[in-house]
């Protein structure tokens, strides 16, 4: 048992990506049952305070992240900036993301605006990925996020999106703009 949550450990260590308990349960030939017993245990060991970094699930899968709270430190490490979203990009994202699978016509009529070089930045940092055609007349590309955007926003699926009930907490003056009916992303 040791051996494994050590074996189990190195993989999460290595893995770029965020590992499924499938993906765990394959290389390692071990039930689904006892990685998700080793996981638990694993994350309760690294969310101890004061480590540097945590186990979370994420994007359907596992994977050590550092802890956010050390974030003006770990900028010191970065050589190159950070690229960030604009504020369209962003807008666009939220609404792919609260929408999906939706169409390019779809988000345009939402934003007031052509959103085609936002969609082809979106797509090129792979935050977006095409679905598949909507069977309408033009056919037109159907599109939804990723599961790099889950993971580059620390989400396990999509259900774990705010609500707007939560955004309206933030703002009482959004409270009063938005209808507060349950979102079913």
């Amino acid at each position: 048992m040791t051996e494994l949550k050590a074996v189990i450990e190195a993989f999460l260590f290595v893995a770029g990506d965020p590992l499924s308990l499938d993906k765990l349960a394959d290389l390692t030939e071990t039930d689904k049952t006892a990685i998700k017993d080793l996981i638990a245990l694993l994350t309760q060991e690294y969310n101890r305070s004061g480590r540097g970094i945590h186990l979370v699930e994420v994007a359907g899968g596992y994977q050590f992240r550092s802890d956010p709270t050390l974030a003006p430190w770990l900028r010191r490490l970065q050589k190159e900036r950070v690229q960030r979203l604009s504020a369209a990009a962003l807008e666009t994202l939220a609404i792919i993301a609260y929408r999906q699978p939706v169409t390019r016509a779809e988000i345009e009529y939402l934003r007031g605006v052509d959103s085609g070089g936002v969609m082809k930045t979106l797509l090129e940092r792979n935050l977006l990925r095409i679905l598949g055609k909507k069977d309408v007349p033009g056919r037109p590309l159907l599109y939804a996020t990723s599961r790099y955007f889950l993971e580059l926003f620390g989400l396990k699926d999509l259900n774990d999106l705010p609500t707007l009930k939560e955004f309206a907490g933030l703002d009482p003056e959004l409270a009063e703009a938005l209808p507060l009916e349950p979102s079913d992303h």
